[in-house]
């Protein structure tokens, strides 16, 4: 591997962490990806040679270890936290705009919310319908206690709810740049079922683990350069 032959700390970061998703790779860890599948369906634009090579090479560098059925983070691996989510930070204040449309895939997000639902309050199964509009995709989010789960095709339940929007809103509700329940008030989010379901979803779903960061830069937005 080449390196930068400079003896400097920050270099040393950037020859471990400087790879194209390798950063991306921690961030799922970090936020509870242990499996191999589970990581290549969070990171669909990453091939699965490319996601074993990257592993391997995280490993090596002592911030990964193999486990019986997936992967961990070391204490230094873990140590990456306040790094990765100061990224978190500083993307949502200075690079964080209007969503391309290469970055909107619906089975991504819909991957992304099934793993971000609290059940510890469920104490019935909840199916809710999810109605991408401008991609004419449904999918289904089946909420039991102590379990979530994503379908793609229809799982032969009754439905309880339906949440329907076009894929932007969708992603912008999940990323925290407003509220389920103020989108829907404002008609750019239906949300129709019964109370204990409507009433429920913004408290089950807890949203992108950046979502705090992307609120606080639009409460206080970046200052604008002295001159």
């Amino acid at each position: 591997m080449r390196t930068y032959a400079q003896y400097c700390p920050i270099v040393r970061a950037v020859e471990v962490l400087g790879d194209r998703w390798t950063l991306l790779i921690v961030r799922d860890m970090l936020i509870g990806a242990s499996r191999f599948n589970e990581l290549s369906r969070g990171l669909p634009g990453l091939s699965r040679a490319l996601l074993s090579r990257r592993l391997r090479q995280l490993a090596n560098a002592g911030l990964v270890t193999r486990t019986g059925d997936g992967y961990t983070l070391t204490s230094a691996g873990q140590a990456l936290r306040p790094l990765v989510f100061g990224l978190a930070d500083w993307g949502a204040r200075y690079a964080f705009g209007d969503p391309r449309a290469d970055e909107l895939d619906p089975e991504v997000l819909m991957w992304w919310m099934h793993g971000r639902i609290d059940t510890g309050t469920l104490s019935r199964r909840a199916n809710i319908e999810i109605r991408v509009s401008d991609r004419r995709r449904v999918f289904w989010l089946v909420l039991e206690p102590g379990d979530a789960s994503v379908c793609y095709t229809d799982p032969g339940l009754e439905v309880d709810a339906v949440l329907a929007s076009d894929i932007a809103t969708l992603y912008r509700m999940w990323e925290g740049e407003f509220e389920l329940l103020d989108a829907v008030r404002a008609g750019t989010i239906e949300l129709t079922g019964p109370r204990w379901v409507v009433r429920g979803l913004p408290e089950w779903l807890k949203l992108s683990p950046v979502a705090e960061y992307v609120r606080a830069a639009r409460i206080e937005p970046a200052a604008a350069p002295a001159t």
